[in-house]
């Protein structure tokens, strides 16, 4: 590629770099009261950085082995300190560097698919898109994880293009790191592949799908290190010892019950109150305040402090990270049990609310300042992702319909996947981050669509 052609790219790359370094200032008053999920992975990337032992006790004996955090995103953050030093800074920049090496992966997506012009567009909106500097300027593994999962999109439309098998290759081996680091990718694969091989039957190309062997295979032989890790250690053969569907299944339980912010003040009550008379109290005030029956939320606080009382109470590190398996056991229980009690509104609160929490109820303002945000602007937000999605769709009905069934596929296996896997259970908006440069890319090829129609002397945009 020649400097003058790659000028605009470079400019988007500068743009995410910019868009980055901005929510990394924005999010900084945060850093050390905010997200909790930060203090286990910046304890794992200590560990890891400093003895090379992928434990949050290092030096205990006999070994305590991590029983919730699989081991891919921690040794992002542990590279993150070995090279520019043990500060959150460091993990944020390295993270800046991932936002805009996932905007030129978009405009590679996209320009597999439409014109050189449509990718740029493609790419800039990325670069533009708030909720993933949101998350990079955090110790999560939100943007690391959404590096991989397009990177995996890129190889997998070379694979069904070019048909290589380096790329069907590349494609299990960023799959198995995607399952490292977070678990719920874990059948991902399985899911791709019986797309293409929906896409292979209304072809009438079966020949496509041998090929896809080299794919998990070479998931299996990347995530088989850590399934012996757990063999050995927990005695289980699992991914994600205590960190499963347990709990997600509990939240999943309440999720909907009430309004956002009314769940969340509960659950700080339940944490800050351990009186039971007084958390009953705390309780009832709130319920009245909220014009909402106290018995529901009585119920919840207990069962939230009831369970977290399991892990909490051992001070043994080995004895506290079994017992994260037990109460991971325990939420399972008491989930099944609350969804029972209430199956069809369960259900119904699962479809509607639990669907569009997972994929348009993003909100890419600092966790302390949310609940001050006016209903009218966050709506707006909500909006905008919804308009987005919907083109997406669009998009993906479009290319389909051209005659680009096996190219759609990744893209359709990734849209199907996150919400037949999160909808049953607790949906968060971040959990659907993965596939948001995917829905960038297709409702781009969308827009571009639309301006040819409306404006025919433009020229075709899509092959």
């Amino acid at each position: 590629m020649r400097f003058e052609s790659s000028r605009p790219l470079l400019a988007v790359v500068l743009v995410a770099l910019i868009h980055a370094a901005i929510f990394i200032v924005y999010q900084r008053p945060g850093w050390e009261t905010e997200w909790d999920d930060q203090v286990g992975y910046q304890r794992l990337g200590h560990a890891l950085a400093t003895t090379g032992t992928f434990t949050r006790n290092p030096g205990v004996q006999p070994f305590v082995p991590e029983t919730i955090r699989t081991p891919g995103y921690p040794l992002v953050v542990a590279a993150a300190y070995r090279v520019f030093g043990e500060h959150h800074v460091a993990v944020a920049g390295v993270q800046a560097a991932m936002f805009a090496a996932i905007c030129v992966l978009v405009f590679s997506i996209t320009a597999r698919l439409a014109t050189r012009r449509v990718a740029l567009v493609a790419a800039t909106l990325t670069a533009l898109y708030p909720p993933i500097p949101y998350y990079g300027a955090l110790v999560v593994t939100e943007v690391f994880t959404t590096l991989i999962i397009t990177l995996a999109l890129w190889t997998s439309l070379r694979a069904i293009q070019d048909r290589d098998r380096g790329s069907f290759v590349a494609t299990g081996l960023l799959l198995g790191l995607a399952a490292l680091t977070r678990p719920t990718f874990a059948l991902f694969p399985v899911a791709l592949v019986m797309v293409v091989a929906v896409a292979a039957a209304i072809r009438g190309e079966w020949s496509r799908l041998p090929r896809w062997g080299w794919t998990l295979g070479a998931f299996a032989i990347v995530l088989s290190p850590w399934l012996l890790y757990n063999v050995v250690y927990v005695h289980r053969l699992t991914i994600s010892p205590a960190g499963g569907i347990g709990r997600a299944t509990w939240e999943a339980s309440w999720q909907g019950t009430w309004p956002g912010r009314v769940q969340a003040a509960l659950t700080t009550i339940a944490e800050d109150t351990p009186d039971s008379a007084a958390l009953d109290e705390a309780v009832s005030r709130l319920a009245a305040a909220s014009n909402l029956p106290a018995p529901p939320m009585i119920t919840y606080v207990h069962q939230w402090r009831d369970i977290r009382t399991i892990w909490d109470s051992p001070t043994d590190p080995r004895e506290r990270a079994e017992k994260r398996i037990a109460a991971d056991e325990e939420y399972w229980r008491v989930g099944l049990e609350n969804i029972k009690r209430d199956r069809v509104g369960h259900v119904i609160r699962r479809i509607t609310i639990g669907s569009l929490v997972l994929w348009i109820a993003e909100i890419p303002i600092r966790y302390s300042h949310i609940n001050s945000v006016r209903p009218i602007v966050i709506r707006a937000i909500w909006l905008a992702q919804a308009v987005l999605l919907a083109l997406a769709l669009f998009g993906l009905l479009l290319l389909a319909r051209r005659g680009h069934l096996f190219e759609v596929a990744p893209f359709a296996a990734i849209l199907v996947y996150i919400t037949a896997i999160h909808l049953p259970m607790l949906a968060e908006a971040r959990y659907s981050l993965p596939a948001k440069p995917a829905v960038l890319v297709l409702a781009t090829v969308a827009l571009a669509e639309l301006l040819h129609r409306m404006l025919p002397q433009t020229g075709d945009y899509l092959p």
